[in-house]
């Protein structure tokens, strides 16, 4: 069955910006740890990134550079603040999946598109320019008081776009971060975008899959 929502709302890293950081903590770490234990290192790392996220909001840098302190404790690696400000600066350099551009294009002449980000303000419209498609509105983290999966960055999207979660559909590539929180709110319209950086999301949280975002114009019957 074809929805056609009000608005289509995004995660933005991951999902539509390739998100690189464990490719940052590759190369910062390298010569540090063998490889099988730095592989395990850059889990850790996306596991203390989350959990970093769920009290009160702080800054994204205080952020990162919190979750790969206590990465490099855990493993017996000198943290140092110049390392953790890499990953910081690197973030608005990245671009799109190959994927992106075309298909949001496309979309937005009939449906407003909408990203709600973990992010900062002065990092995100960089990433945005580069997926070279028109957004209605970009909301972040810093502007919520909130990293998703906290349910208040999700209330404050539909705050701000004056709906109800039945109107919206949500697409991410990250069950734990997105798709889980926006079932809890009852957004009940949701896409996964399997990018295999995330196990599948279980069948209770009532999602759409597709490959890319190339697969999304069709399930709103564009």
């Amino acid at each position: 069955m074809i929805f056609r929502p009000k608005y289509i709302t995004f995660d933005c890293y991951g999902t539509l910006t390739n998100f690189r950081m464990a490719e940052v903590a590759y190369q910062i770490y390298a010569g540090q740890l063998p490889p099988e234990r730095l592989n395990q290192f850059v889990k850790d790392f996306a596991a203390y990134r989350l959990d970093e996220v769920m009290g009160d909001w702080k800054p994204y840098d205080q952020v990162l550079k919190s979750a790969i302190s206590r990465s490099c404790k855990r493993y017996g690696v000198v943290y140092r603040d110049e390392d953790g400000q890499k990953f910081y600066d690197a973030v608005p350099t990245w671009g799109p999946h190959a994927d992106v551009p075309e298909a949001l294009t496309r979309i937005a002449k009939e449906i407003p598109l909408v990203i709600i980000s973990n992010a900062m303000n002065e990092q995100i419209h960089s990433n945005v320019r580069k997926l070279e498609a028109p957004f209605h509105k970009v909301y972040t983290a810093q502007d919520a008081g909130a990293y998703k999966p906290r349910l208040q960055a999700f209330e404050y999207l539909l705050d701000q776009l004056g709906c109800a979660p039945e109107d919206i559909l949500h697409c991410s590539s990250s069950p734990r971060y997105d798709l889980m929180p926006a079932h809890d709110l009852g957004i009940k319209n949701k896409v996964f975008v399997n990018r295999n950086h995330e196990p599948r999301a279980n069948e209770a949280y009532s999602f759409a899959e597709i490959r890319d975002i190339s697969g999304l114009p069709a399930l709103v019957g564009l």
